[in-house]
């Protein structure tokens, strides 16, 4: 996964009315430097940039909340696809059967290049329909400042203030493609860090059913949401990543098949990693982190003899 990354969790402020209103009079007397319109064409600018620009790689976990419980996984970025591993289950390592399992499709994703490049393709595929997203979202959507937001370790770059902008859709955009037609159907809300030009979160609502191929494809619900968040990952490379995502979405494919997608999402952890990385080389990184993990679990957990020890002193 070459750097498109798109997760999100809640926060909650709570804001004293005097603070409210000093914040209010303060933006009042600001004047934009650009047109909110102008701030984004420029934002997703730097955001295509950076993505046609995959030099950069780096070891990350991935947490998925859904309805049915957690996974946690371990990624690495490489040269060719994304090689991740699977550690653990609602919060729990895995059994040494889940565990081998793990290792074997690592395996055998290594030993066939053939299934190791299908895997690649479909990850193209993947970052260039997020990207050909991004790119709409100028032409898509009107915009209007909103506000600001303060950024934080997880959100945009440390110690620059967010721009708020509100969208709503364009009723004069075309979409080129499905891909882009969701868009028709959006509003929401984008923060921007003005000083990198990057793009820190997007936050969208379906007001609107939105149909596939006249419905024949599908169509995704009215009320659907997700949101997006970034963040310059501080490991002085200048690079971004997602940080959080957020997707709950329901609808039909193929008008009889039931899409139902509810899934929060954290990513952490982030370590740069050698350039021109192999798939193998990620697999052999990969393994190594499991057996860390593995260490400082079981160093973790009390030996029997303390179980005793402890036992015994409870009962005195």
């Amino acid at each position: 996964m070459r750097r498109t990354r798109w997760t999100l969790g809640v926060v909650a402020l709570t804001v004293v009315s005097t603070v409210l209103t000093s914040v209010v009079a303060a933006q009042e007397s600001q004047t934009p430097e650009m047109p909110a319109g102008e701030l984004v064409r420029a934002t997703v600018a730097n955001e295509v940039a950076a993505a046609n620009h995959p030099e950069l790689h780096h070891m990350f976990r991935l947490r998925r909340q859904t309805p049915k419980g957690s996974q946690t996984h371990v990624y690495v970025e490489t040269n060719q696809a994304l090689a991740g591993m699977l550690i653990a289950i609602n919060d729990q390592p895995l059994t040494a059967e889940q565990q081998k399992a793990e290792f074997d499709h690592l395996a055998s994703l290594v030993n066939n290049p053939d299934q190791l490049r299908k895997k690649e393709a479909r990850e193209k595929e993947d970052e260039d329909r997020t990207l050909r997203i991004v790119k709409a979202l100028p032409d898509a959507f009107g915009y209007e400042y909103a506000g600001t937001e303060n950024s934080t370790a997880s959100l945009g770059k440390s110690g620059d203030e967010l721009v708020k902008l509100k969208f709503k859709s364009n009723p004069a955009y075309s979409p080129p493609t499905h891909v882009e037609q969701v868009l028709r159907g959006m509003e929401g809300e984008l923060l921007i860090d003005t000083k990198t030009r990057r793009l820190a979160r997007i936050d969208g609502t379906l007001f609107q059913e939105v149909t596939f191929g006249w419905g024949i494809l599908g169509h995704l619900n009215k009320g659907g949401h997700f949101r997006v968040q970034q963040a310059d990952l501080g490991l002085g490379d200048g690079a971004w990543g997602i940080t959080e995502m957020t997707l709950n979405m329901t609808g039909k494919i193929l008008m009889f098949k039931g899409l139902n997608i509810v899934s929060e999402e954290a990513l952490s952890d982030f370590q740069r990693m050698p350039e021109k990385l192999t798939f193998a080389q990620a697999v052999d990184i990969l393994k190594a982190e499991e057996e860390r993990l593995a260490h400082n679990n079981h160093a973790s957990e009390p030996t029997e003899a303390k179980k005793d020890q402890s036992n015994k002193a409870a009962s005195n």
